[in-house]
């Protein structure tokens, strides 16, 4: 998944996302812990995908107080 698909999406999207990859991975090690995952490479896409997933969100966050003017809270 590339980073400028992830960014047009809604924060309430990227959770979902989140979500679904967290599942993904829990599911990747149970393989793994069973002796039945084939890739073991799928275990660090995941993780990452999950890692910039979750930049991602924290940027849009982060960026959407930021065009609030510094007198209003």
């Amino acid at each position: 998944m590339k980073s400028k698909e992830l960014r047009q999406r809604t924060p309430a999207e990227l959770g979902d996302e989140v979500k679904s990859l967290l599942r993904a991975q829990f599911n990747l090690r149970m393989q793994h812990a069973t002796q039945q995952l084939g890739k073991t490479s799928e275990l660090r896409k995941v993780k990452r995908d999950i890692a910039r997933v979750r930049t991602i969100a924290t940027e849009l966050a982060n960026a959407a107080p930021a065009d609030k003017p510094a007198g209003e809270a």
